[in-house]
C-alpha cells in the first residue's frame, strides 16, 4: 500500500479537482473511494459527493487530470473529467430505463410461458414453452442485465466486492442451469425469476438515478437566478455589456429597475428597494442606499443605481449558496437505507449458503448435477425479492397515499429520516406564513375611494401594489378610470381620476413611518391614510407545534427576517425564534443541534433555505418554495395549509412499522424455507412458487397503508 499522502493543513499548497465518478453504486463504495485515495501520493484528502457521484480531491500542483483518473480507476471506479459528466449521466438514465423496459416486457411474457408449466404442461409442449423462454430470457439477460454485469466485473477485477457481484453471480447462474435444463429436456427451467430480479432491481435503480438528478438540479435552479450579464460603466464614461463571468472587482455595474444583479458590490450611485428573499427570506422588499452591499440574483424594484463590484463569477454570495447546498447534502447521502444495510448482510449470507450446500452434497456423493440443482433452489428460494420488496412496496404504498392528501414524497427513503426526527425546523416567510402580503385596513376607505385605488394600483407590479389589487377585486369593486398614471421608481404610483390627483407612494416620505409593509394613498383634498400590511399564517399552524408535540418533537424559528418581524408569529405560535440567520447561520444552528444528536426536520421555502433544507436529516417545502427550494427538500405538499407536515410524519412512522414487519415476514420465510432447501426437501420449483408467495405476503402487509395519510 502507498505511503499516506500529505496532511491538508501542511503548508504545501494544493489544488482541489471535481472528478465525476458514475459507477459509485452503494454507501460503501465512499469509505473505499475515499480512504484508497487518501492513501495515494500527492493526494492531501479526498471528499466523495454520493448524491451527485462526484469526488473532490484535494492533490499536488503538478498532477493532471488524467493522473487522477488513473488513480481512481486503479481503485475499479469508471471516473470521467466533470465537464463530460451531464453527457454521460444522460446517457446512463436512457439506457436504465431501456433495460428496464426490457426486462419488464419479457418477464412478463416468460412468466405467461411458466404459468403454462406450472399447470402441468408436459413432453414436448414443455420443452417447447422452455425454448421459447430462453429465447426471451437469454438476450434479456445479457441486455438488461449489463448495468449489474459491468459493476461486478469492476469490482472483481479490482480485488474488491459490491451489491451488484452476488446480482450477477446469482443472475448468471440460473440463466446457465435453466438452458442446460432445456437443452437436455429436464422438467424445471427458472428464466422467469432471472428476467423478473432484473426487472425489480432496475426498478429500483431507475428511481434512485431520478432521485438523483432531482437533488442535483436544486444547485442548477439556484445558480440561474443570477443575470446573465451587466452593463458595465468605463472610465472615459462609456458603457460595455459584459457577461457575467467577465465581470471583475471594482467594475462599476448600472443596474435598471427591474433588472437582478449579475455580481456582488456596493451601491455608489441612487437608492432602491431591493426583493432580497434569495439572502434573508424577507418578503417586504428592502430600501438600499449608497455604501448598502448588494447581492447578484437580488431584484432592483425601483430606481436605477450604480453598483461597484466587490465580488464576481464562482465567488458572490450566491455561488457561495450554491456549494454551501452541495456540501451540505453529502452529509445525508452518508444516511444508509435500511434495505441497504439489510441487503449488505442477508445477500452475502445467501450467496454462501448456496456454495456450501453445492460443496456439502458434493461431498456426500451427489453427483454435480443434483448438488447444483439443491444449490440453485437455495439460491432461488433466498432470492431478496421479499427482502427487496419489504421496503419500496411500503414506500410506494405510503407515497401514493401522501400524494393524494397532498404530500409529494420525492425519495423513499425520505419517509425513513422523516420517520426519525425529532427537532423542526421553520423559515417564516413563505413558510410559517403565506408570504403574500395582505392589507390590514383597508376598511378604512369607502367603496368609491377603493375603485379609485384599485385603478391605479393595477398598472402596478410592486408586490404591495398586487397585495391591494387581490383584496379590492376580491370584494367584486370594479376599478375606477384614472388617467395619466405614471410610476416614479422608487417614489410610487400618481394618476388623475375627476380632475383629482391621485397618488399611492412610501409611507416613509409621508410621515416617517419607514415601515416596508406600508404606504400611503391620497386623494388630492379628500383622502390621505397609511394603509398597512400583514403577512398571513398559514392554516394549520398554530396547531402544528402542538401536534409535532405529541409525536416527541420540538420545533422553533430559523428565519432570515428581521426580529420586528418575526416576533409576532413567535408570540403566535408559541415558538422561540432566531433571526436575521444567513444561509450559512442556519446551516451552523442545523450542524449544531446534528452533533448533538438531533434528527432535524427543515422547513423552508426560499433561494436562502436551499442549503438549509439540503443540511437536514430530511427537508420539507410547500408547493409555493421557490425551484432551488423544492429541489433541495425530500418532500413536497401542496395548498396553503401547513398541516401536512404532521400527517407526513405519522405516515412515515407507520411505514417504518410496516416496513420491520415485513422484514420480519422475510425473515421468517427464509428461516424455514432455507434449512429445507439446503437439506434437499425443495425443488426449484417449488422454490419459485415459495419465494413467489413470500413476497406476495409482503406486498399484501404493505397495502395496509393505503390510509396512513389520513
Amino acid at each position: 500500500m502507498n505511503a499516506p499522502g500529505p496532511s491538508p493543513t501542511a503548508s504545501t499548497a494544493f489544488a482541489e479537482t471535481l472528478i465525476s465518478v458514475p459507477s459509485l453504486r452503494c454507501a460503501g463504495c465512499i469509505a473505499k473511494l475515499e480512504d484508497g485515495l487518501a492513501q495515494a501520493p500527492g493526494i492531501a484528502a479526498a471528499r466523495v459527493n454520493f448524491t451527485a457521484k462526484r469526488v473532490a480531491i484535494a492533490h499536488a500542483p503538478d498532477m493532471a487530470v488524467p493522473d487522477l483518473l488513473d488513480m481512481i480507476g486503479s481503485l475499479g471506479f469508471e471516473a470521467q473529467p466533470l465537464a463530460e459528466a451531464a453527457e454521460t449521466k444522460d446517457s446512463e438514465s436512457r439506457q436504465l430505463v431501456r433495460a428496464m423496459a426490457v426486462a419488464g416486457f419479457a418477464s412478463m411474457n416468460v412468466m405467461l410461458l411458466s404459468v403454462s408449466v406450472w399447470s402441468g404442461a408436459d413432453g414436448a409442449t414443455r420443452d417447447l414453452f422452455h425454448w421459447l423462454s430462453a429465447l426471451i430470457a437469454l438476450p434479456t439477460v445479457a441486455y438488461s442485465g449489463r448495468p449489474f454485469f459491468k459493476s461486478a466485473w469492476a469490482a472483481l477485477r479490482h480485488g474488491r466486492t459490491n451489491m451488484d457481484v452476488p446480482i450477477a453471480i446469482g443472475v448468471a447462474l440460473v440463466s446457465a442451469l435453466s438452458l442446460f435444463e432445456t437443452i437436455v429436456g429436464g422438467p424445471h427451467a427458472y428464466f422467469d425469476g432471472a428476467v423478473m430480479l432484473l426487472f425489480f432491481l432496475l426498478v429500483g435503480r431507475v428511481l434512485d438515478s431520478v432521485m438523483r438528478d432531482r437533488a442535483r438540479d436544486g444547485v442548477t435552479a439556484l445558480l440561474k437566478h443570477t443575470a446573465p450579464g451587466a452593463l458595465v460603466l468605463k472610465p472615459d464614461g462609456s458603457t460595455a455589456w459584459r457577461d457575467a463571468q467577465s465581470l471583475a472587482p471594482n467594475m462599476r455595474m448600472i443596474v435598471a429597475a427591474g433588472e437582478r444583479l449579475a455580481a456582488d458590490g456596493v451601491i455608489e450611485k441612487g437608492e432602491s428597494h431591493f426583493d432580497r428573499a434569495l439572502m434573508t427570506g424577507e418578503s417586504a422588499p428592502q430600501r438600499a442606499l449608497p455604501g448598502d452591499a448588494v447581492h447578484a440574483g437580488t431584484l432592483n424594484l425601483d430606481a436605477p443605481v450604480t453598483v461597484r463590484v466587490t465580488a464576481a463569477g464562482p465567488d458572490t454570495a450566491i455561488a457561495d449558496i450554491a456549494r454551501m447546498m452541495e456540501n451540505a447534502g453529502q452529509a445525508r447521502s452518508r444516511y444508509v437505507r435500511l434495505a441497504d444495510r439489510a441487503a449488505r448482510l442477508y445477500a452475502p449470507a445467501v450467496h454462501t449458503l448456496a456454495a456450501l450446500s453445492f460443496a456439502g452434497w458434493m461431498l456426500a456423493g451427489a453427483g454435480w448435477h443434483d448438488a447444483l440443482l439443491i444449490a440453485v433452489a437455495v439460491l432461488i428460494i433466498t432470492c431478496p425479492c421479499a427482502l427487496g420488496l419489504a421496503v419500496p412496496a411500503a414506500q410506494i404504498v405510503v407515497a401514493g397515499a401522501l400524494m393524494r392528501a397532498g404530500v409529494l414524497v420525492k425519495d423513499g427513503s425520505a419517509l425513513e429520516r422523516l420517520a426519525d426526527a425529532d427537532r423542526a425546523l421553520f423559515d417564516k416567510t413563505g413558510t410559517l406564513t403565506l408570504g403574500r402580503p395582505e392589507p390590514d385596513n383597508l376598511a378604512d376607505l369607502s367603496t368609491g375611494q377603493q375603485s379609485v385605488l384599485l385603478g391605479l394600483v393595477r398598472a402596478s407590479r410592486h408586490p404591495l401594489s398586487q397585495a391591494l389589487r387581490r383584496a379590492i377585486e376580491a370584494e367584486g369593486i370594479a376599478a375606477a378610470d384614472i388617467h395619466a398614471i405614471a410610476e416614479t421608481p422608487g417614489t410610487g404610483l400618481s394618476g388623475a381620476w375627476q380632475g383629482k390627483a391621485v397618488r399611492l407612494g412610501r409611507a416613509d416620505d409621508v410621515d416617517g413611518a419607514g415601515s416596508a409593509m406600508a404606504c400611503r394613498f391620497e386623494i388630492a383634498g379628500e383622502t390621505a391614510i397609511t394603509l398597512r400590511f400583514h403577512d398571513q399564517l398559514r392554516p394549520g399552524a398554530v396547531a402544528l407545534p402542538a401536534e409535532l408535540g405529541a409525536l416527541g418533537i420540538s420545533s422553533s424559528i430559523l428565519s432570515g427576517d428581521r426580529t420586528a418581524a418575526v416576533a409576532p408569529v413567535a408570540r403566535a405560535l408559541g415558538l422561540t425564534a432566531q433571526t436575521a440567520m444567513l444561509p450559512e447561520d442556519k446551516l451552523a444552528s442545523i450542524a449544531r443541534l446534528s452533533a448533538g444528536g438531533a434528527k432535524v426536520l427543515m422547513v423552508g421555502d426560499g433561494l436562502n433555505d436551499g442549503p438549509a433544507l439540503a443540511a437536514g436529516h430530511v427537508s420539507m417545502a410547500p408547493a409555493s418554495a421557490s425551484d432551488a427550494g423544492q429541489n433541495a427538500a425530500d418532500a413536497v405538499w401542496l395548498g396553503d395549509s401547513i398541516a401536512p407536515v404532521a400527517t407526513a410524519i405519522r405516515a412515515a412512522r407507520r411505514t417504518m412499522r410496516v416496513v420491520r414487519q415485513n422484514f420480519a415476514i422475510a425473515i421468517g420465510y427464509n428461516m424455514i424455507a432455507v434449512p429445507m432447501a439446503f437439506l434437499g426437501y425443495v425443488t426449484p420449483l417449488v422454490a419459485a412458487l415459495a419465494m413467489s408467495g413470500s413476497s406476495l405476503i409482503v406486498v399484501g402487509n404493505a397495502l395496509r397503508l393505503r390510509k396512513a395519510a389520513r
